[in-house]
């Protein structure tokens, strides 16, 4: 009796080699051994599957705030250069 792996193949670009090669030798452990290691597997995959979301969350933020700062930082120098301005004709007047 076989039994394939539970990770599908369009899943496995998300996932380590070395844990999609795992889990095609864990498919191939006959019995009770199989079931205990592939429950134990299910967990270590849904554990970087998360990791993976989690960083993705991350580098989205911290791009978000990249573009923030750039706009601030924009802002900035527009409401300097105003300012400049401002008191360069209060000067002349």
């Amino acid at each position: 009796m076989t039994q394939q792996t539970r990770i599908p193949a369009e899943n496995s670009e998300e996932l380590p080699r070395e844990l999609v090669e795992l889990g095609r030798r864990i498919a191939e452990i006959p019995g009770a051994q199989q079931r205990d290691l592939e429950e134990v597997y299910q967990q270590v995959v849904e554990s970087v599957r998360r990791r993976r979301r989690i960083l993705a969350l991350v580098q989205d933020a911290l791009s978000q705030l990249r573009l923030d700062v750039k706009y601030l930082m924009f802002d900035l120098d527009v409401t300097r250069q105003e300012r400049d301005e401002l008191r360069q004709r209060m000067e002349e007047n």
